[in-house]
């Protein structure tokens, strides 16, 4: 069964690499092969990395739409991390298994819960 993917209008998503985005009105794809996805609202630019936690989200982004380099970057991002929160070894651990795994995308997900709360 192919994934559907809704984009409102003027949204984005990214597809192997490839920037796909919605004109003015709502458009409806469907992937019917495996494919590297991410939507452009849960991409994270260089220029939004505040803290250790965003650093960590961007490079296993990185990692899961394939640049270069990413690999170094993840192991750095997660020594970092590792320095910067104690208190998140376990959620470290499990991160760094997915992406033993290849699950670089459910890697992304949980590195994300670790954000810190906005005011």
């Amino acid at each position: 069964m192919p994934l559907k993917v809704v984009l409102r209008p003027g949204e984005t998503v990214v597809v192997n690499g490839a920037v796909i985005g919605a004109g003015d009105r709502t458009a409806t794809i469907f992937l019917h092969t495996q494919a590297q996805f991410l939507r452009g609202r849960d991409m994270l630019r260089e220029t939004d990395i505040d803290g250790p936690e965003r650093r960590l989200y961007y490079a296993i982004q990185c990692r899961y739409l394939g640049r270069d380099a990413a690999d170094a970057d993840v192991a750095a991002a997660l020594a970092a991390m590792r320095l910067a929160r104690a208190d998140a070894v376990t959620e470290l651990d499990a991160i760094e298994a997915l992406l033993a795994e290849g699950r670089a995308y459910q890697a992304m997900r949980r590195a994300a819960a670790l954000f810190p709360a906005r005011d």
